[in-house]
């Protein structure tokens, strides 16, 4: 199995045992002299078998991650991590370069004025080199996560 099916099977784990809490949910409370949906002990089984299928998958995905790199050499996992301080990194820009881009409008002199504190053109600039770095990283994380194969 490739990274990446792995990675494909963990989200659709992840959503199963979602599915699975709110079914339990449904099925925990019920008015006297009624059935629950389904049975409860039955679904725990279930996600039981869930947690530790996501468990195992988990533990192999990071193995790899550890061990897989890619085409430059940057290790897979200082790679995401790269990726997620960039998105971090994104999104703190584009919400200065919002903020400062409003215009308050005053209704009269008397009004305070507020100007921008900060080139909002220089940060969008900026955030189009980020998000180019970012696609360019992730298509290089998605490329490793086809072709490496996922360790036991």
């Amino acid at each position: 199995m490739k990274l990446a099916e792995a990675l494909v099977l963990r989200a659709d784990v992840q959503k199963r045992i979602e599915q699975l809490r709110n079914r339990l949910r449904q099925s925990a409370l019920v008015q006297e002299g009624e059935q629950p949906p389904e049975n409860p002990l039955a679904l725990l089984d279930e996600m039981a078998e869930l947690l530790t299928q996501l468990e195992q998958l988990i533990v192999r995905i990071n193995r790899t991650n550890m061990q897989a790199a890619l085409a430059d050499g940057l290790n897979l996992t200082a790679a995401l991590a790269q990726r997620d301080v960039l998105d971090m990194r994104i999104s703190l820009i584009e919400t200065l370069a919002e903020t400062a881009a409003n215009r308050i409008e005053r209704y009269g002199r008397s009004e305070i004025k507020k100007v921008a504190t900060v080139d909002v053109a220089a940060l969008r600039r900026q955030l189009a080199a980020l998000a180019r770095q970012r696609r360019e990283l992730d298509t290089a994380i998605q490329a490793t996560n086809w072709t490496t194969d996922l360790l036991d």
